[in-house]
């Protein structure tokens, strides 16, 4: 019988005696990693090599050339790709923004013991539960300039003199979109912040009280902080569901008129299935799968600065 002699290093366990120990386990998962390879995995690496060849309208896709970094350059030197970053910022920043406290507020009020608070949160949650096609076509309805309801109020409450054209004007096409977003988004926000308020001591409430605490001292400097958690991970997930939205931008506007409401996933749409540049095409999905890991590389970390708290606690 061997002895570890001290101060000597340990045994490195033999990797492939492991895997060959728990061979037995791999194969139950075997099949749940082939349908990743086909559906995840594959799709990843003939994207990412598509980027690197052209393929105009006039070749087939099996005819593609070879450009290398010709796509990447193309991209980052159009101003039509600046144009559409900046628009895609804003629509992910004030989506998220107004989402998050528009479902922090909502959260606040339903925290509270009143007659119909049942009835009012199952309200509140009907615009996450609508689906996103259905919620397009209605707002699209909603906004439109000879038979919307929203221009007719409008006249109706004498706050103008005609129907505003809300989805057919550059100025103002993207921001209602986002109003339609926020409308969509905000009771997930609340779900998130409903459950945080949950573990908020209800005896640290009342000690801030009994201090003399106002209530918004009471929110800010005890409610608030227990709620910081879960108000990253809202967040986060909010603003990777913004950046890769697709169905409200495309239904209600397409991205019109003249690009004006244009994001990164209805710009990629358009030039795939569009315009038939898929090399193109790939390149920007490329750049859109680097930001969205980055945001999942945020998310994973908040996840696990949770976790560590936790157990450190």
């Amino acid at each position: 019988m061997f002895r570890d002699v001290p101060g000597s290093a340990p045994e490195r366990p033999n990797l492939g005696k492991q895997i060959w120990n728990h061979r037995s386990d791999y194969v139950y998962i075997l099949p749940a990693f082939v349908v990743m390879l086909v559906v995840i995995a594959y799709p990843i690496y003939y994207t990412v090599e598509l980027s690197f060849f052209n393929t105009p309208p006039s070749l087939q896709l099996s005819d593609k050339q070879f450009v290398g970094l010709d796509n990447y350059a193309a991209i980052l030197t159009s101003p039509q790709f600046w144009k559409v970053t900046w628009q895609t910022v804003i629509w992910t920043a004030l989506s998220t923004l107004f989402a998050f406290l528009l479902g922090l507020a909502a959260a606040l009020v339903l925290h509270r013991e009143f007659v119909g608070r049942g009835l009012l949160r199952g309200l509140l949650l009907i615009p996450w539960v609508v689906s996103a096609v259905a919620a397009s076509y209605v707002w699209k309805w909603l906004y439109h300039s000879d038979f919307g309801a929203v221009g007719a109020m409008l006249v109706q409450l004498g706050l103008t003199d005609k129907p505003i054209n809300f989805v057919d004007n550059v100025n103002t096409s993207l921001y209602s979109l986002i109003v339609v977003n926020v409308w969509k988004e905000f009771s997930f926000a609340m779900i998130m912040l409903m459950a945080g308020l949950q573990t908020v001591p209800d005896s640290l409430l009342r000690a801030a009280q009994v201090d003399g605490a106002s209530p918004w001292q009471r929110f800010w400097h005890v409610t608030f902080p227990h709620l910081s958690g879960v108000s990253t991970v809202t967040v986060l997930l909010l603003a990777v569901q913004n950046f890769n939205s697709f169905i409200i931008p495309w239904i209600v506007t397409g991205g019109g008129p003249s690009g004006s409401s244009d994001i990164w996933i209805t710009h990629i749409y358009q030039l795939a299935f569009g315009r038939q540049r898929w090399g193109l095409a790939a390149a920007y999905a490329v750049i859109l799968f680097i930001v969205m890991m980055v945001l999942g590389l945020f998310y994973v970390r908040a996840l696990t600065r949770g976790d560590n708290k936790r157990a450190g606690a």
